[in-house]
């Protein structure tokens, strides 16, 4: 699975927005989300597995682990977007002259 399939899904999108706030528990993220545990580890390991975010250890307690967007992972999403912007704006730039064109 790539970044695109990763953020496909509605819940995992949500959950990116949350981590881009601050760091969150997964039982912190299910709850914001309205999902249950096993569905929030679920999303988590696919955002893990495809390096959207990443995890550690809490040092006062190993149990626990804190999740947080690793914005580096999203840097191929935006390039793509950014690529895609410019040539919309090419393709619009190129019929506007069209359709100024007939008008005369």
């Amino acid at each position: 699975m790539d970044v695109f399939d990763a953020l496909a899904d509605p819940t995992r999108r949500h959950v990116v927005q949350l981590l881009g706030k601050r760091p969150h528990r997964a039982g912190e993220l299910a709850d914001a989300t309205g999902t249950s545990q096993p569905a929030m580890s679920r999303h988590l390991k696919i955002l893990l597995t495809t390096g959207i975010v990443e995890d550690e250890r809490v040092p006062e307690d190993a149990r626990v682990r804190l999740f947080k967007l690793q914005p580096e992972s999203l840097v191929a999403v935006q390039a793509f977007l950014d690529q895609l912007q410019a040539e919309w704006r090419t393709q619009l730039r190129s019929f506007k002259r069209h359709v100024e064109g007939k008008q005369r």
